[in-house]
Order: C-alpha cells, then sequence, then structure tokens
C-alpha cells in the first residue's frame, strides 16, 4: 500500500509516517519501481500501536523501546506497566500542585470579598495580592 493509504488505516498523516521513518520509528518501506514508497500490513499495525502508545501518554523514545523490545524477543509488559506508573505519578504531582494553586485562588478570593475597596489607596500594590 501507499503512503496515503497506510496513513488513512493507521489514522495519522502521511507527514506523520515520514517522519517516523525519518527518527527510525518505522522502517524504511521497500520502493516500487517508480520510487514509490511500498507498505505492508505490519506498518498499519506498528503505526497504531504508536498513535494509541501517544495516546496513552507515553513518549515516541517510550515506544521505540518498547517496539526495541519486541524486536529482540522481550516481553514488555512489564516495562510498559513502570512507564505508565511514571506517568500516572507525574499526574499525581501535577494534581497536587494544580490543588494547591486552587487553595491559594480560593483563598485570595475570599481575602477579595473581606476588603474594603475604599482602603485600597496604595498605587504600587493591590490589597488582595498582597497583604502586609
Amino acid at each position: 500500500m501507499r503512503i496515503g493509504e497506510l496513513a488513512d488505516q493507521a489514522g495519522v498523516t502521511a507527514k506523520t509516517v515520514r517522519y517516523y521513518e525519518s527518527i527510525g520509528l518505522l522502517p524504511d518501506p521497500g520502493r516500487t519501481a517508480s520510487g514509490y514508497r511500498e507498505y505492508d500490513g505490519e506498518s498499519a499495525d506498528r503505526l497504531r500501536f504508536i498513535r494509541d502508545a501517544q495516546a496513552a501518554g507515553l513518549t515516541l523514545k517510550e515506544s521505540r523501546t518498547i517496539l526495541d523490545m519486541k524486536a529482540a524477543g522481550r516481553g514488555t509488559c512489564q516495562h510498559t506497566r513502570a512507564l505508565l506508573e511514571g506517568h500516572l505519578a507525574d499526574i499525581d504531582a501535577q494534581i497536587a500542585s494544580l490543588e494547591a494553586a486552587r487553595a491559594e485562588l480560593l483563598a485570595l478570593s475570599a481575602r477579595a470579598d473581606a476588603l474594603d475597596p475604599a482602603d485600597c489607596a496604595d498605587p504600587n500594590r493591590c490589597q488582595v495580592v498582597s497583604h502586609d
């Protein structure tokens, strides 16, 4: 199959296919006599895996590691699980950071509700944000 058909089957763009080839995520395909790239079904499967891995939060580098392990005949379930757990830990840290920021903003909002705007006379600061 040609690059456009492959891209359609895998749910990516032809530009993405060429990029993955350029970085070695997708093996160079054979060429027809007229020089067109000619792909097989394995290429579509590989592209779908990469697309799905990205949707799950894995990086292209992590996808490459998994694919390289598969090519070497090694199991990948434990490795993939460790990668996913690392991403979950990152998300948990981001959530904690966002919750702390939210709590601070709620406190500032409550402070704004309690302050008298007439008391805000300093031209260099806002009493809601900076408090002495």
